[in-house]
C-alpha cells in the first residue's frame, strides 16, 4: 500500500503510514492554529515542526523582535479582466482559505499593512499569467496576498521572489468549483535573505490546484504549502525543485488535508544538494479523514548529493482514518550519483564532468518540464547549469 525508501548519504529519511481514529497529523505542531501570534509559544527547537529550523538564523520572526523596517518593490501585471485591490485584514476574503500553524505565519497575519487581493472572474480563461514580482531592498517587511478565482475559470499565477530581505508572508489561493490553477513560485532570493511563507489553497468542487515551487536563494527558506477541499471532485498536484548550496537551509513543509470525499493529490519534490553544511529538509504529511472516502494519494521526495557535508532530512507521513479509498502511498530516498548512469555515458565518449551535469538534468528534468512558461524554464535550466558548473 506504500512505499519508503531510506539511502542514508548525509541524510536522515524516516517515514510513517498510520491508520488512526483520530488525527495526529493536525496536532503535530505545537499550537492548535490560530490568527493571532499571542497563541504559540516562541519556539525553542525542540518542538516537532522547529526541530529542523535554525531559530538563530531567523532574524528574529519566530520570537516577535523582528520589526517591519524593510522595504519591498511589489508588482502586479494581469490580464485585461483582473482586479487587483488592496484590502484590510478584516476583508472576508483575508485567512478563508487557512489559518496560521506556527508563530511565523501568525506574526505576518498580524504585522502586514494591507492585503493585496488578486480576483479572477468566473469563467475567464487567461491566456497569458497573472505575474507578481517582489524584490526585496533590505530589512523586514509582512505581507499576505490572496488570488480568488471564480468558478470555471483558467489562470497561471507566478509569485518571483528576488533581492534581500527578511521576508514572512501568508498566501491564499480561493478556487471555485471547476476552475483550474497553476501556482509557480519562485524564490531566487540573494544569499542573506530570511523568507518564510505559508500557502493555503482551498480547491473547490472538480477543480484542478498545481502548485510548482522553485528555491535556490535565500540564507534560510521555510516554506509551509497546504491543500484542503471544498467539494468532491478536486486535484491537487504538489510539485517542488530545490538546489541548497553550501550554508543555505531549505525547508519545505507540506500538509495535504483530504477532508472530502473522491478527492486526488499528488506531491513530487525533487532537491540537489552541494558543498559544506547545505541542508535541506522536505516534511510530506497527508491526513486523509474518516468521511474522505474514495481518496486516491500519493507523495514523493527525491534527492540528490553532489558533494560530502550535505544534509537531507525527509519524513515523509502518511495518516488514514478510513478503509474505503482508491490508494494512498508515500516514497522517499536519498543519494548520489547512479555509478552505472555515469559509466553508460562515459562509455560512448562523454566525459565524466559532462556525464554527471546530464545525469543530474535528467533528474530535474520531470518537474522542469511541469512549469508550462518557457521564459521560467528557461531561467531555471540556466540556475541549474550555473549550479553545476560550480559543483561537478
Amino acid at each position: 500500500m506504500a512505499e519508503a525508501q531510506n539511502i542514508p548519504v548525509g541524510s536522515t529519511t524516516a517515514g510513517s503510514i498510520a491508520v488512526a481514529a483520530e488525527s495526529t497529523v493536525a496536532t503535530r505542531m505545537s499550537a492548535p492554529p490560530s490568527f493571532d501570534v499571542a497563541d504559540f509559544p516562541v519556539p525553542h527547537g525542540r518542538e516537532e515542526e522547529w526541530r529542523f529550523t535554525p531559530l538563530e538564523r531567523l532574524k528574529g520572526l519566530h520570537d516577535g523582535t523582528a520589526k517591519a523596517d524593510g522595504s519591498i518593490k511589489a508588482e502586479v501585471n494581469a490580464p485585461d479582466g483582473v482586479t487587483v485591490e488592496s484590502v484590510g485584514r478584516d476583508d472576508a476574503r483575508v485567512g478563508k482559505a487557512g489559518t496560521p500553524v506556527d508563530r511565523v505565519a501568525a506574526q505576518a497575519f498580524s504585522s502586514f499593512e494591507k492585503a493585496t487581493v488578486v480576483s479572477i472572474p468566473k469563467e475567464t480563461v487567461l491566456t497569458e499569467p497573472v505575474r507578481v514580482t517582489l524584490h526585496g531592498d533590505g530589512g523586514t517587511t509582512f505581507g499576505h496576498t490572496v488570488f480568488e478565482i471564480g468558478a470555471f475559470a483558467e489562470a497561471v499565477i507566478v509569485i518571483d521572489h528576488t533581492g534581500d530581505a527578511v521576508r514572512a508572508a501568508n498566501v491564499d489561493f480561493l478556487i471555485g468549483d471547476g476552475a483550474k490553477v497553476t501556482f509557480v513560485s519562485v524564490q531566487d532570493w540573494d544569499d542573506t535573505a530570511v523568507h518564510c511563507s505559508q500557502h493555503n489553497a482551498l480547491v473547490g468542487r472538480d477543480a484542478t490546484f498545481k502548485s510548482v515551487v522553485i528555491t535556490f536563494g535565500g540564507d534560510v527558506v521555510r516554506l509551509h504549502p497546504r491543500v484542503e477541499y471544498a467539494g468532491p471532485g478536486g486535484e491537487a498536484e504538489l510539485f517542488g525543485l530545490y538546489f541548497t548550496d553550501a550554508g543555505q537551509h531549505q525547508e519545505h513543509r507540506l500538509l495535504v488535508t483530504h477532508n472530502t470525499p473522491h478527492c486526488k493529490s499528488n506531491v513530487v519534490y525533487k532537491g540537489a544538494l552541494q558543498g559544506e553544511e547545505a541542508h535541506a529538509v522536505w516534511i510530506g504529511d497527508v491526513l486523509i479523514e474518516a468521511k474522505a472516502e474514495g481518496t486516491d494519494t500519493y507523495e514523493m521526495n527525491r534527492n540528490l548529493v553532489l558533494t560530502d557535508g550535505a544534509r537531507v532530512d525527509s519524513v515523509p507521513n502518511l495518516e488514514i482514518e478510513t478503509g474505503e479509498i482508491v490508494g494512498a502511498g508515500h516514497a522517499s530516498a536519498t543519494g548520489r550519483f547512479d555509478d552505472e548512469q555515469l559509466f553508460y555515458l562515459m562509455a560512448r565518449g562523454i566525459p565524466e564532468a559532462e556525464a554527471r551535469r546530464l545525469v543530474v538534468r535528467g533528474f530535474f528534468a520531470e518537474l522542469v518540464q511541469q512549469i508550462g512558461l518557457p521564459d521560467v524554464e528557461e531561467r531555471l535550466i540556466a540556475k541549474i547549469e550555473a549550479e553545476l558548473e560550480a559543483s561537478v
